[in-house]
């Protein structure tokens, strides 16, 4: 019987090596997995090359991992805002690399890794400072440059409903890079609010197909308040 549901966040990401390249979904604060990137730095792993979007919000999250010490690299297209405090140090020291990629060619670089193309041109970059070293060709009168996929060893992501066979859906922003994420990893990992029961979830309604998912873990939701205002996570 396939039974994707993991007893606990720590068992999901008990193999997690040092070194690993780990895709963590989100835009921003929507779609974090809070809860599997406290149980990365609960687990230990060190070394990290992280792919998000961002590089970390205030203290809490992506920016906690980072600063624990437990990154080497991160690839993301937008590294700094008001309280990218923690990257900030860390980057200015010298001790975190970056790799800048503008958004759109974030995402087609790991839907590429999960298709399995080589490689793809775009327009996107050329002639700036993030197409020095890569190979560059005129298409249609137009420069381009060469972009390699990225494929990690693991994807952690935020849904909103699975089954145990691994199927997910997701509430509103909070999908963003997380279905892409899922086709590019040796292993994804998911939290959901709520366990369905097989056959519930509308096929049509499905984002990310069980195929691309390892283990989920269900997490309660939490409310949070926002500018006076409270709203669900």
């Amino acid at each position: 019987m396939i039974d994707k549901i993991a007893a606990s966040v720590a068992d999901a990401l008990a193999d997690t090596p040092d070194g690993a390249t780990v895709m963590i979904g989100g835009f921003g604060t929507a779609g974090i997995p809070n809860e599997l990137i406290d149980g990365l730095i609960e687990q230990g792993a060190t070394d990290l090359v992280i792919v998000n979007n961002n590089a970390g919000n205030g203290d809490s999250g992506l920016a906690a991992l980072l600063k624990a010490g437990r990154v080497r690299k991160i690839i993301c297209s937008f590294p700094r805002q008001a309280d990218s405090q923690v990257f900030d140090a860390l980057y200015r020291s010298g001790k975190l690399e970056l790799e800048l990629v503008p958004q759109g060619n974030l995402a087609e670089r790991i839907r590429a890794a999960g298709a399995g193309i080589g490689g793809f041109f775009t327009p996107t970059g050329y002639g700036t400072e993030l197409a020095r070293g890569k190979e560059t060709r005129q298409i249609n009168g137009r420069g381009h440059v060469l972009e390699q996929p990225i494929a990690g060893d693991l994807a952690l992501i935020k849904a909103e409903a699975g089954d145990r066979w691994g199927n997910l859906t997701y509430r509103m922003a909070a999908r963003n890079f997380g279905p892409v994420m899922a086709t590019a990893c040796k292993k994804t990992v998911a939290t959901v609010h709520r366990i369905a029961a097989l056959g519930e979830l509308d096929p049509e309604h499905v984002v990310t197909p069980g195929v691309f998912v390892h283990q989920i873990v269900l997490i309660e939701r939490q409310a949070t308040q926002a500018g006076g205002l409270q709203k669900v996570a």
